[in-house]
């Protein structure tokens, strides 16, 4: 059935609610798998049968009962349960929280950490959406370069403290974790909260450790550009009770007044009136079945990663990408840094030449709109506040300047840095062919 299908039948359904929903929760807690799709693979005609079902559960139940929690209950049990098998380590079912989309789930972190006036170191190579979780909560963000990890450079992250900062975001992008031991360290000695922007790099791991679990708090993203998908969501994950329940109150500033959840047998911390961020338990059931699928996922996209990285020849005029932690990458992408800006222009129309679809990171035109250089809204200080919140804030002791040329490390790395994507649909023999066009390319033109 497709689901356009599904929804209008859904829509006008007037059988027993009831019979609906024992049958379909009958099946979930059997484990019964529920839908087949993620990213890079195309989705069938159909839906099976046991997806009709959870799906027509599911939303019957939101209207018979304002709750989130059904859905999510069995999806914070499947990530406890994959994480201790991976790991070793249990993870406390509390700590995990799902919500409509990943900036709603940043924003909601940023506003259990931070207050108004408060400066956050974040790299400027990442969405907007982290700078703009930021603002929203009235804290300002200061922008660092990034280093040849293509993630936050601990460096420049320590010239940019001030008395006002009072966390940093590493972003973990394209799979590949950040320099995590000395962004970690630079908190530490500055006493910073430090908030793992993971939605890139969902099931990546640091050095036998899960990224988002060696900071403050993790977030993932469900969107379908990510390693799984529910289509759009993201997740909240943490050891802190209660940057947890802050977290869960301001994607559901009612949850509380309805129902105590399964995973919380008192709340802590008194709700507060926020917007609304609640996710629906259809997302939860389809990120339950797509968590099943991500190590299936990992293993495909390293596999891939792997036969691209081993037809490789020694680099005439390339270094790759550092990666401190080579197993613990998600296998969905390599880069390679050249060592001008025009020579990595010349390879990339070589190697389209070759049939490889690949570009500079930063140039002309606009191939990655995670470059800070894109983010005009915040760079021109735009608020919806005719006062110029948070930037005129009398809160805000501090003074930030920004221009798209302000980075100038960032934007000299990302000029000469070639990304190769990897992704369900590719086999290990095209990943080798694209490692075979680089040598020639390379060979040809390295000098």
């Amino acid at each position: 059935m497709k689901y356009s299908s599904l929804v209008e039948r859904i829509a006008g359904e007037s059988a027993e609610v009831w019979d609906i929903h024992n049958e379909a929760r009958k099946r979930f807690e059997n484990g019964e798998d529920v839908i087949m799709l993620s990213i890079g693979e195309e989705s069938d005609e159909t839906t099976p049968a046991s997806i009709q079902n959870e799906a027509i559960a599911s939303i019957q139940r939101g209207r018979h009962h304002y709750t989130q929690v059904v859905g999510e209950d069995h999806l914070r049990k499947a990530i406890a349960k994959r994480h201790q098998k991976r790991t070793g380590q249990q993870i406390s079912l509390e700590n995990v929280c799902i919500f409509a989309g990943a900036q709603n789930a940043l924003f909601s972190v940023c506003l259990c950490l931070l207050e108004q006036g408060d400066e956050v170191i974040v790299p400027g190579y990442t969405f907007i959406a982290t700078a703009s979780a930021v603002v929203a909560v009235g804290a300002v963000p200061v922008i660092a370069e990034v280093d040849e990890s293509l993630g936050l450079s601990p460096r420049d992250v320590e010239k940019k403290i001030t008395p006002y900062t009072k966390a940093i975001i590493p972003v973990h992008m394209r799979g590949i974790p950040a320099r995590l031991d000395e962004l970690i360290q630079v908190a530490k000695q500055n006493r910073l909260r430090v908030v793992e922007d993971c939605c890139q790099s969902v099931g990546a791991e640091y050095k036998g450790r899960k990224v988002g679990t060696m900071g403050d708090v993790g977030a993932w993203s469900l969107n379908y550009f990510k390693t799984i998908s529910a289509g759009e969501g993201g997740l909240v994950y943490t050891d802190d009770r209660d940057i947890f329940e802050r977290a869960c109150l301001a994607s559901d500033p009612g949850l509380p007044m309805w129902k105590t959840a399964d995973h919380v047998d008192e709340w802590h911390n008194e709700p507060f009136p926020r917007q609304t961020y609640r996710a629906s338990e259809i997302s939860a059931a389809v990120a339950r079945v797509q968590l099943g699928k991500l190590d299936q996922i990992i293993t495909h996209q390293k596999n891939l990663k792997d036969a691209f990285l081993s037809e490789l020849d020694e680099s005439r005029n390339y270094i790759q990408q550092f990666v401190e932690d080579h197993k613990g990458d998600t296998g969905v992408s390599a880069s390679i840094i050249l060592h001008d800006q025009e020579m990595a222009i010349g390879y990339a129309h070589a190697l389209q030449a070759e049939g490889v679809d690949v570009a500079t990171v930063y140039n002309d035109g606009f191939p990655d709109r995670h470059i800070y250089s894109y983010w005009d809204a915040i760079l021109e200080k735009r608020s919806p506040h005719p006062t110029g919140y948070p930037w005129k804030d009398p809160a805000y002791k501090g003074k930030v300047e920004y221009s798209k040329d302000m980075c100038p490390q960032t934007l000299d790395i990302l000029g000469r840095t070639l990304r190769f994507d990897f992704h369900m649909n590719m086999s290990k023999e095209q990943a080798s062919l694209i490692g075979t066009a680089l040598n020639k390319v390379d060979y040809a033109l390295g000098g």
